[in-house]
C-alpha cells in the first residue's frame, strides 16, 4: 500500500525552512533547492507542495502571520476573566515582537515586509495579517469602553470611528517598535515603557479606568 503523505504537515515544515533561510539571507535569496536541503526533503517534495518560489514564499508569510495571531489569541484565552483592556495590553505585547525569544521572528517578519514593498503578491497576505490584528484591537477597545461606560469622562466618544482610529494608531506603534528594538535604537524594556505609556493615554482619552493594576 502506498505511503500516505501529510502534505499540510510537509508544507509547514518547508515553511519553517523558508523562514530560517529568509532570516539568514532575505526572502529574495531563498531558493527551492536550498529549502529542500534545510527541510531535509527532496527538491521534488518541495515542488509537489509548491509550484513556484513565489507560492512557497506566500505560504511562509501567511504562516508567520498566523503564528503571531494564534499566540495573541492563546494569551487572551489563557485569562478568560481578564478585562478587555488588560487583554489588549497582552495582545500588543505579543504583536510588538520585542522580547528576546521573538527576535528571530521579528527579523523574518521585517524581511518579508521589506520584500513586500516591491512584491504586490507578498504584500497581500501581510495586509491580511495586519487587518486581522486591527480588527482584534478594535473589538477589545470597543469592549473596554462599553464595560467601563459608567466611569467615562463626560464628552469622551466610544463610537466606531474612534475605536478604529485608536486601533490603527496602536497597531502602527507596535509594528514600529519591532524595528526600533531589532536595530538597537530601543531596548525591549524601553519599548515596553513606550507601549504602556501609550495604552495609559488611550484609556485616559476614552475615559476607561486604567487596568494596569490588574496585570
Amino acid at each position: 500500500m502506498p505511503k500516505q503523505v501529510d502534505y499540510e504537515s510537509r508544507r509547514r515544515r518547508i515553511s519553517e525552512a523558508v523562514c530560517l533561510l529568509a532570516d539568514e539571507q532575505g526572502p529574495e535569496g531563498v531558493s527551492m533547492r536550498d529549502v529542500a536541503v534545510r527541510a531535509q526533503v527532496s527538491l521534488g517534495a518541495v515542488q509537489r507542495c509548491f509550484r513556484t518560489k513565489e507560492e512557497m514564499l506566500l505560504f511562509a508569510v501567511e504562516h508567520v502571520g498566523e503564528r503571531v495571531t494564534e499566540r495573541v489569541r492563546a494569551r487572551i484565552a489563557a485569562g478568560p476573566a481578564q478585562s478587555a483592556a488588560t487583554a489588549l495590553g497582552h495582545a500588543t505585547d505579543e504583536v510588538a515582537l520585542i522580547r528576546e525569544e521573538h527576535r528571530a521572528e521579528a527579523r523574518i517578519w521585517l524581511a518579508f515586509v521589506a520584500q513586500a514593498a516591491v512584491s504586490p503578491s507578498l504584500a497581500e497576505p501581510l495586509r491580511n495579517s495586519y487587518a486581522a490584528l486591527q480588527d482584534l484591537f478594535v473589538r477589545l477597545i470597543t469592549e473596554a469602553t462599553a464595560s467601563d461606560a459608567g466611569g467615562r469622562t463626560p464628552g469622551t466618544s466610544t463610537d466606531g470611528p474612534d475605536a478604529v482610529r485608536e486601533a490603527r494608531t496602536l497597531l502602527a506603534l507596535t509594528d514600529g517598535l519591532t524595528g526600533h528594538v531589532l536595530i538597537g535604537h530601543l531596548t525591549a524594556k524601553e519599548a515596553e515603557a513606550v507601549l504602556h505609556a501609550h495604552l495609559a493615554g488611550l484609556w485616559t482619552r476614552l475615559g476607561v479606568t486604567d487596568p494596569g493594576a490588574e496585570d
